[in-house]
């Protein structure tokens, strides 16, 4: 993972919206704007590096306390704009390395900063905003929590450079006491261990995985059709339920997570006993 460069979130925000500049008042790191998307407006966000950002842990596209309080702060915002009329889509363009490790941000409470995005995009969610994740490159630990896993729909780019996962391979070698080749064995074996998009995609939380030539370099051609797939997805949404149910009523999920929903339907039995 040590080619990460976190170029891609920036260049699809950019792509998507036609902007490159941050809100007023929002750090260099998180960007927003709202751009047409199927003929409405839409709320688009992205985490993005900031080699001058004000805090050293969150300056290569870690989600840290600017990053998330940023993103709570505009979700928020657009879900008091939208109360009194249509909901607009909220779209999390996701290219994001971690969040920010560090005693700063450990002394400010980044769980709080983190949990306050998560809130926001929650709240957005059951208040009727479509919420589609667009994974672009990476999206790890506890960055992904905060930006981009509360989405209805999540989508992510069928390339070897998308990686959804707890931890970089490194450290999770690291952990394990196992060799990269080790991990990468036992991933073909147990899907969630697997840093291969593709195996993550038989767990049932991906809506769809998308092909394109060079996510570094987004084409025309190629932008038109992440955006058909971003207006489809936002139209599944609107006739769907506001929950998560469906990661677990997918076809994939209903073969590659048997023990899980064995396991949710136990705890349901009893709880109902009780």
């Amino acid at each position: 993972m040590s080619d990460y460069t976190g170029v891609r979130g920036r260049r699809w925000f950019e792509a998507l919206t036609g902007s490159a500049a941050p809100m007023s008042g929002d750090p260099a790191s998180a960007l927003v704007a709202d751009a047409e998307l199927g003929g409405e407006m839409a709320r688009f966000a992205a985490v993005v590096p900031d080699p001058q950002g004000l805090f050293p842990r969150a300056r290569q596209g870690e989600v840290g306390l600017e990053q998330a309080y940023a993103l709570a702060a505009r979700v928020r915002e657009m879900i008091a704009m939208d109360r009194d009329r249509i909901r607009r889509p909220l779209i999390a363009i996701v290219d994001v390395k971690s969040q920010a490790y560090g005693r700063r941000e450990e002394m400010a409470a980044i769980y709080m900063a983190g949990a306050a995005a998560v809130d926001a995009y929650a709240t957005a969610r059951m208040e009727g905003h479509p919420v589609i994740a667009l994974i672009v490159g990476h999206a790890f630990s506890g960055a992904f929590l905060a930006h981009g896993y509360q989405a209805n729909r999540i989508l992510a780019f069928d390339d070897p450079g998308v990686v959804i996962h707890a931890m970089h391979k490194e450290a999770a070698a690291r952990i394990t006491r196992r060799s990269l080749l080790e991990l990468d064995r036992l991933g073909k074996q147990i899907a969630p261990l697997s840093y291969d998009i593709r195996d993550y995609a038989t767990l049932g939380l991906l809506h769809a995985l998308l092909h394109v030539e060079n996510p570094e370099t987004p084409q025309p051609g190629e932008v038109q059709m992440v955006r058909a797939q971003l207006i489809a997805a936002v139209k599944d949404t609107r006739v769907g339920p506001r929950d998560l149910s469906c990661r677990l009523t997918s076809a994939q999920a209903q073969t590659a997570r048997r023990a899980t929903l064995l396991v949710r339907r136990k705890l349901e039995e009893q709880w109902a006993e009780v």
